[in-house]
């Protein structure tokens, strides 16, 4: 699989210190289907130099994860792009339009996959033009510095409802992957992680940033496509025609067999079994 579907794919990603180098293999093995490594938040001034190093040697040995790096407007910048020959992705922070995207794409490496990290107003007020910037493959939700920025409680649904739904909402009409939700920062309250991606989920996302290898199986097990929703999906895409049909009583028509076809994807499904053609 290529790292831009993997990308698209995937429900958990789970962050891991640039400065913790031993931590490294041990998040790769958490179960996680992307692993970002940190060289932004989690790491100190004077430690960057050496945080990007254990990251470059650990890339070039066959390690596989997307790398955070730190903002287009730091001293850091231009030298984190410069590693990241290895990275299947660039998690860029404070994203708040195509220019920021641009510096990516002028001192990265060629193609290299980019997720914007939208954690300002102006991000949430430009993210339909950075979903539209090249090399973009979904964008997610840096929710807690967008709480700081909004002067609102991290944990309050209501208060950051609408930029979530700002971020479907311009993920979908730029035919992007699903946003990934952003973070909870109680990595013991397993209840709270649980309604907190629930939450996401009903919003429209299909992913989840875990700051804790013991919140990825509880993220995934919210996102996973149920035996239910690929079973009505098939029997919807099993009704004979295109234009309005019944199915179980309930009226089809091409927006629910769109939807049946998501749900197919989303689960790895044979979509032959289905007996349609699925486009990806």
């Amino acid at each position: 699989m290529s790292n831009r579907l993997q990308l698209q794919d995937a429900q958990t990603f789970l962050f891991v210190p640039a400065n913790r180098p031993d931590r490294f293999d041990k998040a790769s093995a958490s179960g996680a289907d992307v692993v970002i490594i940190d060289l932004e938040d989690s790491v100190a001034p004077d430690e960057k130099d050496a945080a990007r190093e254990h990251v470059s040697a650990w890339l070039a040995a066959g390690g596989r994860a997307a790398v955070r790096v730190n903002a287009a407007r730091t001293p850091w910048f231009h030298a984190d792009m410069a590693a990241m020959n290895n990275a299947m992705a660039v998690v860029v922070p404070k994203v708040e339009g195509a220019d920021d995207l641009n510096q990516v794409t002028e001192f990265g490496p060629t193609g290299l996959p980019a997720i914007p990290l939208i954690e300002t107003a102006g991000g949430v007020m430009s993210v339909q033009e950075t979903c539209a910037a090249p090399n973009v493959v979904r964008v997610a939700l840096g929710n807690v510095d967008l709480a700081a920025d909004l002067g609102v409680d991290p944990a309050s649904r209501l208060a950051l409802s609408g930029a979530r739904s700002q971020l479907v909402l311009a993920s979908r009409a730029a035919r992007l992957a699903p946003p990934i939700d952003g973070v909870t920062t109680d990595i013991g309250d397993k209840i709270l992680l649980a309604d907190d991606a629930q939450h996401a989920r009903d919003l429209g996302f299909t992913a989840k940033l875990t700051i804790h290898p013991n919140q990825v199986p509880v993220v995934a097990n919210v996102f996973r496509t149920t035996t239910d929703e690929v079973d009505w999906a098939i029997g919807v895409l099993r009704s004979a025609g295109d234009g309005v049909q019944v199915h179980d009583g309930h009226m089809i028509d091409e927006p629910v067999r769109a939807r049946a076809r998501s749900i197919l994807r989303r689960a790895g499904h044979t979509i032959a079994s289905a007996g349609v053609e699925v486009c990806p």
